[in-house]
């Protein structure tokens, strides 16, 4: 029996002790003095007493996966061989369910699961779990809904209370009381466990403070405006689960199953092997704090305790760790379809509800640093994080659904540039996005893409779809791949070169750029877009849709070479070529 099945089948907790789950967590110290890790918030008991007890995600407030999915409680109880009753009791059903305790991982400790028939929206019920000596735990204000999991670095884990506008924001939450918030604890671990070891915030209604604790305290911005947005268009309940820690790499969160999978190596400790190559100085230095970064060890201890809950999606913001050497954004287009890809797999094994193509969604990284000469970290990791495909969803990533925000860059942010303020503009194209994905309500929302390139003589015409209708906001944002060599398919410093080249004109549907940058006698081999950390200035990047406001993504293309017949002339002798982007296949990023 692999692991996953062993958690699925042998659930322990190791956190709760003879008390009802409404009340298993008690306050921590307040959060450190300045420079320390604060805890936020609360802590477990400790796992040698574990008694009678919902696992440490149930409380009263909480929101449970709405049919047609069927929602998993489990729990412990110390006899093992005795017999839990579940009764659930609400507006819509009323039923009752029976199980065996059964040996945990744990002597002594034993473990108990029910799953509820499907549920459809609504509530409140209450949930009350009985086992043979009379003994009883109960939570109430149960509601039936959408639960998604939200995680990633500090982008994610960034705070409502830090946001622009964030007093209407907060002001305004306590008229949602359908959306229900729950927090992780910053915990990390060199071996999985299968129940939180802490929670930072239990189920609660949203309010000032719960969904403006403190800075990277609690509540997710993203999560929640992104969980708001879907409220208001779905009508019914939304829970969402904020499971972030800052500065971390995609290697933390992720199992050592898919790691593997892209040859990372498995160290002792959950230690990642040494990094080689030049580092970009992406890595996050605000807050005053910087997460592990060792192999799964927040895979471990933050997400893989979560599996048996169902679920219906997740949304993901993170990449600016991994961007920071060329070891770890160079593989990036492997480790993180990798994490979707497992994520998947073990919480549809473990619930045995959750879908197993769960919707996931994430933000493509925004600017950071003012100095717009920068050409690497950000922008491959932004290509690598849709899989060298350029958009989402595609082959390779089904089901996968994004926020373009490379135009949302915040360089005056108090929080440092890496973190921008404008959490709006990021959930709600991330909204748009998954309400045709995740939902299926919409067409999928995109930013112009091209789909074909023309050189003729000092021309160059990027033609997109007839319907994409640009909206054209700046002449810079392009770059020819420049070279002497017409054969070579590589842009190498050594042999060819990327030069910027202006928007000489535009309609609805093309661009005309200026060939003649790249000098007489040389060949263009390729043409990238917004191919910088920060591309743009505020909403000014040059390329958008002039029917949703959607920017165009980061694209780049080389013109396919297959014999001396087909590269086309050269810029300045009457050189010309056309060639349609097949956006079905990777494209590696050149050298």
């Amino acid at each position: 029996m692999g692991l996953i099945q062993v958690f699925a089948f042998c659930l322990i907790l190791t956190s709760c002790s003879k008390c009802s789950n409404a009340r298993f967590v008690e306050h921590m110290q307040q959060d450190g003095a300045d420079g320390d890790l604060p805890d936020r918030g609360f802590s477990s008991r400790g796992a040698g007493g574990a008694g009678f007890a919902f696992a440490s995600y149930y409380n009263d407030h909480m929101v449970l996966q709405q049919a047609p999915r069927r929602a998993v409680i489990w729990g412990t109880y110390p006899d093992i061989g005795d017999r839990i009753i579940v009764k659930l009791s609400g507006p819509a059903n009323s039923s009752v369910y029976g199980a065996e305790v059964r040996p945990g991982l744990i002597p002594g400790v034993g473990v108990w699961a029910v799953t509820l028939v499907p549920v459809p929206s609504g509530g409140p019920y209450s949930i009350q779990a009985m086992a043979d000596d009379g003994a009883t735990i109960a939570i109430s204000d149960v509601l039936f809904g959408d639960v998604w999991v939200c995680s990633g670095q500090s982008n994610m884990q960034f705070t409502t209370d830090q946001i622009f506008n964030a007093s209407k924001e907060l002001n305004e939450s306590s008229q949602y009381k359908d959306i229900r918030l729950f927090t992780v604890a910053m915990k990390e671990s060199a071996v999985p466990f299968p129940d939180l070891q802490a929670v930072a915030e239990p189920w609660s209604l949203p309010n000032a403070t719960t969904v403006g604790r403190s800075p990277f305290h609690y509540f997710s911005a993203v999560c929640w405006l992104f969980g708001k947005r879907l409220y208001q268009t779905l009508g019914y309940p939304i829970g969402l689960i904020d499971t972030t820690w800052g500065g971390t790499p995609v290697e933390a969160w992720s199992s050592p199953d898919a790691l593997s999978k892209c040859g990372v190596k498995e160290e002792a400790g959950g230690k990642m092997e040494e990094e080689e190559g030049e580092k970009t100085g992406n890595s996050e230095v605000f807050p005053p704090y910087q997460g592990p970064g060792g192999n799964s060890v927040l895979w471990n201890a933050m997400v893989n305790p979560l599996l048996n809950m169902t679920i219906y999606g997740a949304i993901w913001y993170q990449g600016e760790q991994d961007s920071s050497t060329a070891v770890m954004r160079n593989r990036y287009n492997c480790t993180f379809p990798a994490m979707i890809d497992d994520w998947r797999l073990k919480f549809s094994t473990a619930s045995q509800q959750t879908r197993p193509d769960f919707p996931f969604g994430f933000v493509q990284l925004s600017g950071n640093t003012p100095d717009m000469s920068v050409t690497v970290g950000f922008p491959d990791i932004r290509w690598h994080q849709t899989a060298d495909f350029g958009y989402v969803p595609n082959p390779r990533m089904k089901g996968v659904f994004m926020s373009v925000a490379m135009d949302l860059p915040d360089f005056t942010s108090p929080w440092g540039s890496i973190h921008p303020r404008d959490k709006q503009d990021v959930a709600e194209r991330l909204f748009m996005a998954g309400m045709a994905v995740a939902y299926g309500r919409s067409p999928l929302p995109e930013g112009p893409r091209p789909v074909s390139i023309v050189q003729q003589g000092d021309n160059v015409v990027v033609n997109y779809a007839a319907g994409d209708w640009l909206r054209v906001l700046s002449k810079e944002g392009f770059e020819f791949c420049c070279s002497w060599n017409g054969h070579q398919q590589q842009c190498s410093s050594k042999t060819a070169w990327w030069l910027p080249t202006p928007i000489m004109g535009s309609n609805s549907t093309s661009l005309i750029l200026d060939a003649s940058v790249c000098g007489a006698g040389q060949f263009i081999l390729g043409l990238r877009y917004a191919w910088r950390e920060s591309p743009c200035v505020f909403k000014r990047c040059a390329v958008y849709s002039d029917q949703n406001g959607l920017p165009g993504p980061p694209f780049v293309t080389l013109k396919p070479v297959i014999s001396a017949n087909t590269i086309g002339g050269n810029v300045g002798g009457g050189g010309e070529f056309t060639y349609d982007i097949d956006w079905s296949k990777q494209q590696v990023i050149p050298e």
